[in-house]
């Protein structure tokens, strides 16, 4: 089902006092005269039609259950093994090679830290157990994105003791576990170390990703010397390390900086062009901050650049135009996705959702919303966390209602903030019980509060009249130190 702009009527409904004509460059290209595209040929469909055997039901069902019942049994064992590391009174010496390297794998991949640790702990008491880099650079990269640096360094002295010689993914990964931590004086003292030991010496990866902790700790003032210390080393700047840069100081709102850091990208290193990633990040620098023109300038700029805007692009666009009022303009940017047959995400749609969230417009908010579905696009808890916000707003309860029988005939992951928005909702309109029960839902979820959850019920309390209310769960909130949402759930 083709996305029209004339279907949504976003141009003649939305807001009558915009009437902008636009006449830049980006509108001409958005205008452009579409080439149509040929269909393609029947016999080229009836061949592939006769090159794939269709096989029986029966055949496909019997598959299906016996790979489904395989993979049941397999998680089963994972999840046991993963119970039984974290048991004290486990044995050992007995565990299959396979399921612990699974259990393992498993763990790491969804960066449980502590049960990982624990069942490496196992893999290493088992007979037949080998220390291997990889397992060991695996872990630490894991211990890095928890933010957990003294247990990556403790894992390097472990390494050692298994008689292995780290390598320079091993001391990269130990250099993002404190830069994201946000540690990075001693992040860059592990590069210095680095720099004496013969086959580890830093690369331009490992740079980049100090580089980046930088940008994301607001430590702008570390790069240039940073940069500074790879050149004198002889490393060159690669693609990755000048989006970093450019991505870092345009959320930083440091237009001038990035700016400039363009101008050498594109005047000092010819092996490193601009590319898609550079194009999106100095848009969406502009978008978010309202500075349309200059966003539009430099759209105009890549193009001519021969930077070609994919759907995240578009997306850029749609959401700076939506932010700015802008429409007509927003209007323009679909009926051009629509026509040159570029797919929206679901990310277009949630941006498109809350933009009609914000100016209340309900009726299109749940056209986009029917229209989503309609394409084969999955609403994930953004796009509920949309409608709920929407629905609260203007009073219409019964409708979230709705929405949460959808939820739970789907297959959505919900988290902590779609329960904010509810809790929310339910607490400024007065109804505590309703509110009490979200809160309690986010267990059964897995979704742990945070400090805007437990301000949004006490702030409901105070103005419900429920001061004993409020103070006790300001109590709990002392006591556990927001370290623990599920103890404070059960409490």
């Amino acid at each position: 089902m083709e996305l029209s702009i004339h279907d949504y009527g976003l141009v003649k409904n939305l807001s009558s006092s915009l009437q902008y004509s636009p006449t830049n460059c980006l509108t001409k290209f958005l205008n452009e005269r579409q080439h149509p595209f040929s269909n393609p040929s029947s016999s080229l469909i009836t061949a592939a039609k006769k090159k794939s055997p269709v096989p029986s039901s029966k055949g496909i069902q019997k598959s299906t259950d016996k790979h489904l019942s395989y993979i049941l049994r397999s998680e089963a064992a994972i999840e046991a093994i993963e119970r039984k590391a974290n048991s004290t009174s486990v044995k050992h010496n007995r565990f299959s090679p396979k399921l612990l390297l699974e259990a393992l794998d498993n763990a790491i991949r969804h960066r449980r830290w502590e049960s990982a640790l624990k069942i490496f702990d196992l893999l290493r008491n088992q007979h037949w157990y080998e220390p291997r880099c990889q397992t060991y650079t695996k872990l630490l990269v894991m211990l890095a994105k928890c933010k957990q640096p003294m247990k990556a360094s403790y894992l390097i002295e472990v390494m050692l003791q298994d008689g292995l010689k780290p390598t320079i993914d091993v001391y990269t990964a130990l250099v993002s576990a404190y830069g994201y931590s946000g540690l990075l004086e001693k992040a860059l003292e592990i590069i210095d170390d680095m720099k004496l030991i013969l086959d580890c010496k830093p690369d331009v990866y490992t740079y980049s990703i100090l580089i980046n902790s930088c940008t994301k700790h607001r430590r702008f003032d570390m790069i240039e010397h940073i940069l500074a210390d790879m050149s004198y080393l002889g490393i060159k700047s690669s693609i990755v390390t000048y989006n970093t840069i450019i991505d870092g100081y345009g959320k930083a709102g440091l237009f001038k900086e990035m700016e400039n850091m363009l101008t050498e990208m594109l005047e000092e290193d010819e092996t490193c062009l601009p590319d898609s990633f550079t194009c999106n990040s100095v848009l969406d620098a502009y978008g978010n901050s309202g500075m349309i023109s200059e966003m539009e300038k430099w759209f105009d700029e890549f193009q001519l650049m021969g930077i070609k805007p994919n759907v995240m692009t578009f997306n850029i666009l749609i959401k700076s135009y939506g932010k700015a009022k802008m429409y007509d303009k927003m209007g323009y940017v679909i009926d051009y996705m629509t026509k040159r047959f570029i797919p929206p995400t679901t990310i277009t749609f949630n941006i498109i959702i809350d933009t009609f969230k914000r100016i209340g417009d309900i009726e299109k908010m749940e056209e986009f919303f029917i229209k989503m579905k309609h394409v084969g696009m999955k609403p994930n808890a953004v796009t509920y966390c949309s409608l709920v916000s929407a629905y609260g707003k203007t009073k219409l309860l019964h409708k979230i209602d709705s929405i949460m029988r959808q939820i739970e005939n789907s297959d959505v992951i919900l988290d902590t903030t779609f329960f904010n928005s509810l809790i929310s909702v339910y607490g400024h309109v007065g109804d505590v019980k309703k509110m009490n029960e979200m809160f309690l839902a986010m267990k059964d979820k897995d979704c742990e509060p945070d400090s805007i959850t437990f301000a949004t019920m006490i702030h409901a309390y105070k103005t419900m009249g429920m001061i004993e209310a409020a103070q006790d769960l300001e109590k709990k909130i002392i006591e556990y130190n927001l370290d623990s949402g599920t103890r404070l759930i059960e409490g």
